[in-house]
């Protein structure tokens, strides 16, 4: 706990470093590219009508799904899926990336993580400010609800956070974790319904509470719920109870791991 309490101190007292930090890194993955941050954006763009194009058009499930048409329901799922997913893919490989940090004895290495997760940050709000604009489009404009988006984004953010700080510090032993992770999220794009309506299935009860328990398909729902449903986080007190407990145990968790190993760090990079 006073772990925790000292790391939560260090944020705030440098919240200027990180946020510095941050820009940086999101600057620099495009550095010497022609259109540098543009292909940011353009590569989850293309995913997106990618996937409209398959199974919108091609599978044509592109009937109109909980009142809108399949388009505006994939959208708020995978745009927090491409957040989640780069978030990870990246923090999970900040300790070797900023390896000549790690070594400085001065520096806080504690808040690379956090510079990893707000560099994708910067990305995510873009796409939500364009998940908002194409639902205006369609004649779906921002309300209340659509604030809850926010809410749900802090949400994934301390669900990420826990998750990073165990899979920096591990990968950095055990160097297959990057891959493994890799496979993970390639399986969890298909197991959180994303792309297809887990209510709209006829699916044994005891699968779709087994898929429910993905802490990502709270997330996805939230946004679907602030877009589409019109309906509050605080109408689904269940779901909402596990997600932070289990949040928070994880959270909790991955700390400890990166505190464990954080003094063997500069020795094995």
């Amino acid at each position: 706990m006073n772990y925790l309490i000292s790391l939560a101190k260090d944020i705030v007292k440098k919240r200027r470093l990180i946020g510095e930090l941050a820009k940086a890194d999101f600057k620099k993955r495009f550095v010497g590219s022609y259109f540098g941050i543009v292909w940011m954006f353009i590569q989850p763009i293309v995913t997106v009508a990618i996937y409209y194009f398959v199974f919108g058009v091609g599978f044509r499930s592109g009937d109109p799904i909980e009142g809108v048409p399949y388009v505006l329901w994939l959208v708020p799922g995978i745009v927090p899926w491409f957040f989640f997913s780069e978030a990870l893919n990246t923090g999970t490989n900040c300790l070797q990336e900023y390896s000549y940090l790690v070594k400085k004895v001065v520096f806080q290495i504690d808040i690379l993580p956090i510079i990893k997760l707000i560099s994708a940050l910067f990305v995510h709000l873009f796409f939500i400010a364009f998940t908002i604009i194409l639902y205006a489009c369609y004649g779906y404009y921002p309300d209340l609800y659509t604030l809850q988006m926010l809410y749900y984004t802090f949400a994934m953010m301390i669900l990420l956070l826990g998750l990073i700080y165990a899979t920096s510090a591990i990968v950095v032993f055990f160097k297959d974790l990057g891959q493994i992770i890799n496979i993970i999220l390639q399986i969890g794009v298909w197991m959180t319904p994303i792309m297809w309506n887990i209510d709209g299935m006829k699916l044994n009860p005891i699968l779709i509470t087994i898929l429910k328990l993905n802490p990502m398909y709270y997330i996805v729902a939230g946004y679907r719920d602030s877009l589409i449903n019109k309906a509050g986080f605080w109408e689904q007190p269940g779901m909402t109870i596990y997600y932070w407990i289990l949040t928070i145990v994880l959270f909790i968790i991955g700390t400890k791991i990166f505190k464990k190993l954080k003094p063997h760090f500069a020795d094995v990079l």
